[in-house]
C-alpha cells in the first residue's frame, strides 16, 4: 500500500439554500464530515479539491460551472491514532487546505466512500462535525441564511 501524503484539501460544500452538505465516514460512522482527501504527488490542492468533489460524490463541479473557492487558510492538525498507518512511518499531523463550494442540491450525489449523506442547516452541521477545522471552516465560509 502507498502512503497517503499528509497534505489535503478540504471542501465544504453547501446548496443554494446555504444548507451544509454532510458525509458519514464508512470506516467511522460516527464521523460526519465534508468533502476531504490527500494531494497526489504533483497536484496542487485546489486540483485535489475539485478531484475530491468529483470521487466521494460523483459531480464534475467544473463541468456544472460551479467554482472552488480558494479560501487561503491551512489548518495543521494531529491525524487520528487509528488512521496514522496510512501515512509514512513517524507521521503525526496533515496540513490541510480549506476551500468551499456552493452545488446544487438537486442534483443526485453518487458515494464512493461514505455512507450517506445529509444536506442539513448550518447550525445542525456545526453539532454534528466531528472535526474542529471542519467546523471552523463552515463557520467562516458557508453563508448565513438570509
Amino acid at each position: 500500500m502507498a502512503y497517503k501524503k499528509p497534505e489535503s484539501a478540504l471542501v465544504v460544500l453547501y446548496d443554494q439554500h446555504h444548507r451544509v452538505l454532510l458525509l458519514q465516514r464508512d470506516d467511522d460512522p460516527t464521523f460526519w464530515q465534508s468533502v476531504t482527501g490527500a494531494l497526489e504527488e504533483g497536484e496542487q490542492p485546489i486540483e485535489t479539491a475539485y478531484r475530491e468533489v468529483a470521487e466521494e460524490i460523483g459531480v464534475d463541479a467544473k463541468a456544472y460551472g460551479f467554482v472552488v473557492q480558494n479560501h487561503n487558510k491551512q489548518n495543521k492538525y494531529e491525524i487520528r491514532r487509528r488512521w496514522r498507518h496510512r501515512y509514512p512511518p513517524g507521521t503525526q499531523f496533515n496540513t490541510e487546505h480549506v476551500f468551499s463550494l456552493q452545488i446544487d442540491s438537486t442534483l443526485p450525489l453518487t458515494l464512493t466512500e461514505h455512507l450517506q449523506y445529509e444536506w442539513v442547516s448550518k447550525d445542525e452541521a456545526l453539532s454534528r462535525l466531528w472535526s474542529p477545522s471542519n467546523k471552523e471552516a463552515v463557520s467562516l465560509f458557508v453563508p448565513s441564511v438570509p
